[in-house]
């Protein structure tokens, strides 16, 4: 990358109790743009993620943030620093309603106008503020886990499995939406939906059993003739 990153992962080696699960893993994200961590399930994809919003510690390695050490950094530090996350499962309140979900992201951020920011970007989600979030579909259930993330003014965002469990009619709405936060922020993507991964981010990472296997701009990867083999169950 070119740019001085926002994020600068060096090195990270991170463990389950005894097993490890990352192995000396590095990663650069931008200002603004996204990037994205492709592999196979079990790959290592979601402890980076994880590892890199502070929820797991690592053995070895850095995490810096804007030219800060943060390794060792709260989580809640890191998200008050610019830091957002949305995990893969149980981002949203199901019993509160949409506007009361993103009521509780506004609180972090003390501005609700933010919450009409939201609404324009999602606007679907506009139509389903008095609905309890736990009917929502899969896809309104993934916009507002993103919205509510957004809440909180992240300047960079890590996205595990924006796509999982959306019907395959509505992967290219999502993926314009991505698009759109990518021009604003930095993403970190994590994704099992190739085409639509690689073509929201412009650099890319590919996992395997930890490591990783393959590195560079998006359409390089895509290319690249071993891409597949790091891709197969």
């Amino acid at each position: 990358m070119s740019e001085t990153p926002l994020l600068a992962v060096r090195g990270l080696s991170t463990f389950y109790g005894h097993s490890q699960a990352l192995f000396d893993v590095d990663l650069a994200a931008g200002p603004r743009g996204a990037v994205a961590v492709l592999g196979r399930n079990g790959a290592g994809k979601t402890t980076l993620l994880k590892t890199i919003v502070g929820e797991l510690k690592p053995r070895q390695g850095q995490i810096a943030f804007e030219g800060r050490d943060d390794t060792r950094t709260p989580t809640e530090q890191r998200v008050r620093r610019g830091l957002g996350y949305v995990p893969q499962e149980h981002a949203v309140f199901g019993r509160l309603t949409v506007r009361e979900n993103l009521v509780v992201g506004a609180m972090a951020a003390r501005d609700p106008s933010s919450i009409d920011e939201v609404v324009a970007l999602f606007p679907k989600l506009g139509q389903r503020l008095h609905q309890a979030a736990g009917t929502l579909s899969g896809r309104e259930r993934k916009m507002l886990a993103v919205g509510r993330a957004l809440l909180t003014r992240p300047k960079l965002l890590l996205l595990d499995e924006p796509t999982e469990g959306v019907w395959i009619g509505v992967i290219e709405e999502i993926g314009q939406r991505l698009k759109e936060l990518a021009a604003r922020i930095s993403l970190v993507i994590v994704e099992q939906h190739l085409e639509l991964a690689l073509a929201v981010a412009s650099f890319a990472y590919v996992l395997d059993r930890g490591r990783v296997a393959l590195a560079g701009p998006s359409e390089e990867v895509k290319r690249d003739p071993q891409l597949l083999r790091y891709l197969a169950p």
